[in-house]
């Protein structure tokens, strides 16, 4: 990079005493202020004759690593000394005079200065009443108040001591619906996909910190954008077979409609063409009735309803028939399931070094009878959201919450539902007042 040099001659700017005008071009050229350029033009040149612009050199040849370290150091520091700090040599001091004892003793005349007031006279306790030395001297001669009776043991150390009896087993006699289930002595089994005990307060990751680290967080972040995008997918899915379903029953509905419609006007035709026939033209009068034979297009109306109704009668059959065998297939799945469930827990309970790997993230299975699980809140913070204090931090979440799905997902509790009672309905009257009057 070629040194850029200032011009030749004097650098500073011209100085002009006498003036008589500074509003023209002119004079405004002379009286420029150019130190502050000319100095940054300095400092630039000087950079280049050292070795590069600072700004536009590496970092490392600008600095070094050192790692060698000083050598005088050690004889300037030496390695058993330390340097007290000052408030352990403040609080090491100690004064060669003793403290004053602020103990009061007798013989002291602090203990006789007063404050001028005169304490109230107290009766002394410490001394022993007459009645009571009169009584200590009948004692100490031998005549004794309340004399003490003497009688025979009837406790034999020799004896051989009885057998103590054994309580026979109480039977209970109570009805066997109200005893408590076999399942009350077993251990709750886990709902876990892998099938191991999960701890009762699971121990968070890195990605649930106030303050997480990036690749910890980011992972986090992109697993829950997952699982919400995959849940957006489905019920997008859901909602386009629905709406090709309804498509299909309105489709079916209106070919339905128009063959009846197709059918209703072939039958009116041939009545129509029956009646022309019969009645003769304008001369047939309108109280003439119908015969009572029915006709062929009456016939086959009511061949159509009787079809339509047996086909009804076996389709709701089928319908019924289908939901048994789901029924079935349901009730040998969830049976496999529990024993699948039985066996992974007994493989749990032999390993408990595997409670730690253990998480609530994927389940068995979501629905304990009629009632889902509550589903997991998402504890989750946006990057904009992401605070560097902790006085800033929001707290978020239920520990109760957490502590009943915990209770759920251990097998410990069955999910329920909350039953609220019905109250009895209020009637209210309005009171007719001309009832109140008598004539």
């Amino acid at each position: 990079m070629p040194v850029i040099k200032p011009l030749t001659g004097s650098t500073e700017a011209p100085a002009t005493y006498k003036q008589p005008s500074r509003k023209g071009k002119k004079a405004w050229r002379k009286n420029v202020d150019v130190t502050q350029v000319e100095k940054g033009l300095e400092e630039l040149n000087e950079e280049i004759i050292k070795g590069g612009v600072v700004a536009e050199r590496d970092s490392d040849d600008l600095f070094t690593l050192d790692t060698v370290g000083d050598a005088a150091n050690p004889k300037k520091f030496p390695k058993h000394t330390t340097k007290k700090l000052k408030s352990d040599e403040i609080l090491a001091a100690r004064s060669a005079i003793a403290p004053v004892d602020s103990r009061k003793r007798a013989g002291d005349s602090v203990s006789k200065t007063t404050d001028g007031i005169i304490a109230s006279k107290r009766q002394r306790t410490g001394y022993v009443t007459q009645k009571e030395l009169a009584r200590l001297k009948k004692v100490a001669d031998g005549h004794h108040e309340d004399t003490i009776e003497f009688s025979e043991t009837v406790y034999d150390p020799w004896a051989v001591a009885p057998e103590p009896e054994v309580k026979s087993e109480l039977h209970d006699t109570r009805n066997d619906k109200r005893k408590a289930p076999k399942s009350i002595t077993e251990k709750p089994i886990s709902l876990a996909a892998s099938g191991k005990r999960i701890p009762a307060v699971a121990k968070p990751t890195g990605g649930y910190s106030y303050n997480p680290s990036f690749p910890e967080y980011e992972a986090r972040l992109s697993e829950e954008g997952n699982k919400v995008v995959e849940a957006e997918k489905k019920r997008l899915a859901e909602e386009e077979a629905d709406r090709l379903r309804m498509e299909a029953a309105a489709r079916s509905a209106a070919e339905a409609e128009a063959a009846e419609a197709r059918a209703e006007l072939s039958e009116w035709e041939e009545d129509s063409e029956w009646e022309g026939v019969q009645s003769g033209g304008e001369e047939l009068k309108t109280s003439a009735k119908r015969p009572g034979r029915k006709t062929q297009a009456q016939r086959n109306r009511i061949k159509r309803r009787k079809e339509e109704e047996r086909r009804l009668i076996h389709e709701e059959k089928t319908k019924v028939r289908k939901a048994q065998l789901e029924q079935i297939k349901e009730i040998a799945r969830l049976a496999a399931e529990k024993d699948k469930a039985r066996a992974l827990s007994k493989q749990a309970e032999d390993s408990d070094d595997e409670m730690d790997d253990a998480t609530d993230d994927i389940l068995r299975r979501k629905q304990l009878g009629k009632m889902k699980l509550p589903e997991k809140d998402l504890e989750l913070v946006l990057p904009d959201e992401l605070q560097d204090s902790l006085r800033l931090l929001k707290p978020e979440g239920n520990l109760l919450k957490d502590r009943y799905r915990s209770l759920l997902v251990r097998g410990k509790l069955e999910s329920r539902r909350r039953t609220v009672k019905k109250q009895a309905r209020m009637k209210s009257t309005e009171k007719w007042t001309y009832k109140d009057f008598r004539i």
